[in-house]
């Protein structure tokens, strides 16, 4: 039997959190989750363009399906044990080895660069962008509903990786970023 997208049991401004718990909508776990599904979103935008490089496509493709399990994790309320895979060491090892390996074949930086260039990379630097609201998102949940620490390294290493990934791409398109000038 096909999933019924509407339920209406979200008409009164609540929704359910993984095993039942009902919030109400603008409860800062959604906040944060929506957040990351509106950054997994706008990697679609990027994995849509019709000249996304293959070592792009591979790299785009897996942190949407992180992403993905993250906002599991986080749709699960404290103490509740989840059911599926959830991020660890691994994965923020994953983001720091692209990292280094990407910067080995850019041009060091000398000045902060603008947002733009190729329109792959201004749509990983909206990525960049929102996975940073996210973060500060998150570090406000943490406050009041302790995450994983592993979860906090990870979405700061993902705003690292995508700023990069902004810059790879560019590199890819023969393209240079755009030097912000006083």
């Amino acid at each position: 039997m096909p999933i019924k997208i509407y339920t209406k049991q979200g008409d009164a401004g609540e929704t359910s959190l993984y095993g039942g718990e009902r919030v109400a909508k603008d409860h800062l776990r959604i906040k944060v989750y929506g957040t990351l599904d509106e950054l997994n979103a706008t990697l679609g935008i990027v994995l849509a363009q019709n000249n996304v490089q293959d070592e792009l496509k591979t790299k785009v493709f897996r942190i949407q399906n992180e992403l993905f399990e993250l906002g599991s994790e986080l749709a699960t309320p404290t103490g509740k044990k989840i059911g599926f895979l959830v991020l660890g060491e691994e994965n923020v090892l994953c983001l720091e080895k692209e990292i280094d390996g990407m910067e080995k074949v850019l041009i060091p930086l000398k000045n902060f660069i603008l947002p733009g260039g190729s329109p792959i990379s201004s749509f990983l630097h909206l990525a960049r962008a929102i996975s940073r609201r996210a973060e500060r998102e998150l570090i406000a949940l943490h406050k009041i509903e302790p995450v994983r620490s592993i979860v906090l390294q990870y979405v700061n290493r993902l705003s690292d990786h995508l700023f990069v990934l902004a810059r790879f791409a560019n590199h890819l398109a023969k393209i240079h970023d755009v030097a912000w000038k006083k």
